[in-house]
């Protein structure tokens, strides 16, 4: 054939090619199988045959690779349409599936003009191609990277790691009633992701005016469904996303029903998350304030506080629309006002953290007072068999005794009797050594975590005032801001104020069972026995004041100071996540400052306050000790003429000697430890200091405060 009729028949050829079906002359390539969905997908090679001539051979063959993109690119397209990919790479197919169809309008007027114009040329062809060219160019490059994400084309070994870390995905699944099989799904490169291959490829094509045109509109395009997505996040506090494409992931096996009996933040911090690696880089920076509006308002609809079923009108549609960001800053804006007010007025949280002090923090308690007297018998038991349903009776009584403080209070009915079977002391050296109270996942802070106290003997000398603590009934929303960790936190701060008040009643009980009898009033001949009583009352002082000063720096010095601090913190307040944090807050620097939350602290503290208890019911001894030492201590009718027995005088100034000696030793140790944790963590222990001297009973103690 000669030169014109071989233009002629390749011309034909190439506008079968550019559809993607083969021509006379030009064929797919060996190895090519048009059944084959990856070779689909990598697009067709075509090869001309033997015999062409070289100048019409080497523009064909230029031109040969827009048919290779096409045949890709629809590939592509009838893939990424299917349900599983989502609504943003079906926009962008939509979008693409456009392009193709110009594409395929400019072949068949092509085809117009190789029929009708007999100067139709190959060279004019490749003019008229090369705009096309460009486009399907781009089209074919962001295909084949897409690909590469889902691992359709080889993909890298970190997409397919992540298959095993998406742990949580499966677990929730399973949660839901499926299986394993079915919640191990491949990874689909969909919704932000895409969005953000998208922003990549415009970013690095930003010198080519052409490339970055086709981006963009197609970046508008795709953006659409996932926009839509983000107004009815942004402003109802609901996710309509089947497909799983969007920036927050909901946890829909964490609801809101369980809360009444077991409240808990766990429905504030894992019902609604955020997908890390699906972010788009529009919304990278304001992705916190997106998923605290919809957090926001998805409670206020669940609680009814405002009517969120409204269309919104004139919100933007796509990324490229100036009023993007605006319309995220509106929106968090109105929602975090919502639900504070929420919150604020329509739920009384202040009015609910003024009860939680009066019961907790033992202020204003004349209704404690009153519910000890009312239980002591109880509370004396092991807290084993301890009545707890009389206890709650009695503390109802309590609560409704006319003029108490407790008796206006509108939520005294959420107040809670009951009984924890771990000791004081224990509970807190495992949360400090276990992993520190901030830990705010820790299984420490759980309930079920729980364990008993030890030996038989353990448990009968573990009586009721050592296990009673409150609880509280909080309804949601508040449950969000005075959450299970949060309570947990109150109780642990009351079992320490009532332990000193305990601590502080045995004493006065000591008192008090000595100046009622015969012994310790009379006066003895021996001199050195008035000296051990003397020894005995100071002690006991002493004691007394290390338990007063305590409590008086605790409630004083370390509680009301915190407490009117968060009170002014909730008048400036302006986010809720902020009103929360200032809540934990409130309460972990109260439990720092009591001296809860540092391990040695709380030994020396667990040792000074055994002993004081120990002492306290060592005054039978002590009495039985004098009147054996001197017999005419002894009421008249109770003297049998016995000899006086020195040895028992020595027997009790030795156990008298061991107390002080350990009193006073561990005293001081605490004294030099406030001083330097004053020094390395808190300055507030200067003040404790200082009010514990009183307790030392020895000149030396201003050598101790710094």
């Amino acid at each position: 054939m000669n030169l014109e009729l071989q233009e002629a028949v390749i011309l034909e050829d190439l506008l079968f090619v550019f559809m993607g079906y083969e021509g006379q002359y030009i064929r797919f390539r060996e190895g090519y199988d048009p059944t084959a969905e990856i070779d689909r997908l990598t697009g067709a090679q075509f090869r001309v045959i033997p015999g062409l001539d070289p100048s019409l051979r080497d523009m064909s063959d230029e031109m040969l690779k827009i048919a290779t993109y096409f045949m890709a690119v629809e590939a592509f397209v009838e893939i990424h349409s299917r349900e599983e990919y989502g609504a943003v790479n079906h926009a962008l197919c939509a979008a693409i599936r456009k392009l193709l169809k110009d594409y395929l309008i400019l072949i068949s007027q092509l085809e117009h003009q190789f029929i009708t114009n007999p100067g139709f040329t190959l060279h004019i062809l490749y003019l008229h191609i090369q705009p096309t060219m460009k486009i399907m160019s781009v089209l074919h490059a962001l295909a084949h990277e897409m690909l590469l994400r889902n691992a359709i084309l080889g993909g890298d070994s970190e997409d397919s790691l992540d298959d095993f870390d998406d742990v949580e995905n499966i677990i929730e699944s399973l949660r839901e009633g499926g299986d394993l099989v079915s919640s191990s799904k491949p990874k689909f490169c969909k919704g932000g992701s895409v969005l953000g291959l998208l922003t990549h490829q415009l970013t690095s094509r930003a010198g080519d005016p052409a490339a970055r045109s086709l981006l963009t509109m197609l970046l508008r395009e795709a953006s659409r469904p996932y926009m839509t997505m983000l107004n009815e996040w942004l402003h109802h506090g609901s996710i309509k996303d089947p497909h799983s494409e969007f920036l927050v992931k909901e946890a829909k096996s964490i609801g809101r029903a369980r809360l009444e009996e077991d409240y808990t933040d766990e429905y504030w911090e894992k019902r609604y998350t955020i997908r890390d690696g699906d972010v788009p880089p529009q919304l990278e920076s304001v992705k916190e304030k997106v998923l605290l509006a919809g957090k926001y308002l998805n409670v206020v609809r669940e609680c009814g506080g405002i009517d969120v079923s409204k269309e919104v009108q004139d919100v933007p549609r796509t990324f490229d629309d100036a009023r993007f960001l605006e319309n995220v800053n509106s929106a968090y804006a109105h929602a975090n006002e919502s639900l504070l007010k929420l919150l604020l007025t329509t739920h009384a949280l202040p009015a609910r953290l003024r009860s939680l002090k009066h019961y907790f923090f033992l202020n204003r308690s004349d209704f404690f007072t009153y519910f000890l007297d009312l239980g002591q018998g109880e509370l004396q038991k092991p807290a084993r068999h301890v009545n707890v349903s009389k206890l709650q009776s009695l503390l109802e009584l309590a609560l409704r005794q006319p003029g108490s403080v407790a008796a206006s209070d509108p939520f005294k009915e959420d107040i809670k009797v009951q009984m924890n079977d771990i000791t004081l002391n224990k509970w807190l050296m495992r949360v400090v050594n276990v992993s520190g109270l901030m830990d705010e996942g820790s299984g420490v802070f759980n309930d079920d975590s729980k364990s008993g106290t030890g030996s038989e003997k353990d448990k009968d000398s573990y009586i009721g005032y050592h296990a009673l603590e409150f609880d509280y009934v909080v309804p949601f929303p508040l449950s969000l801001v005075i959450s299970r960790k949060t309570i947990l936190r109150y109780q642990l701060l009351f079992r320490y104020l009532l332990q000193l008040r305990y601590l502080e009643m045995k004493l006065g009980a000591a008192w008090h069972a000595q100046n009622a009898v015969y012994p310790w009033k009379a006066r003895s001949r021996y001199p050195q026995i008035e000296s051990t009583k003397r020894r005995v009352y100071t002690l006991r002082a002493r004691m007394l004041v290390f338990i007063q000063q305590l409590m008086y720096f605790c409630t004083s010095e370390v509680i009301e100071p915190n407490w009117d601090k968060l009170q002014r913190r909730l008048e400036k307040v302006t986010t809720v996540d902020e009103l929360m944090q200032d809540h934990v807050d409130f309460l972990d620097t109260c439990l720092k400052e009591c001296m809860l939350t540092n391990a040695k602290l709380l030994k020396l503290h667990a040792k000074l306050t055994q002993t004081c208890e120990y002492y306290s019911t060592f005054t039978p001894d002590l009495t039985r000790y004098l009147g054996q030492a001197d017999p005419e201590l002894l009421p008249p009718n109770e003297r049998t003429g016995a000899n006086d027995d020195m040895t028992r005088l020595k027997k009790m100034t030795d156990h008298l000697q061991q107390y002080e000696g350990h009193f006073t030793r561990h005293l001081k140790i605490l004294l030099e430890s406030l001083n330097y944790y004053a020094a390395t963590e808190t300055v507030v222990f200067l003040e404790l200091c200082a009010r514990l001297q009183t307790a030392w009973g020895d000149g030396d103690a201003q050598t101790l405060v710094l």
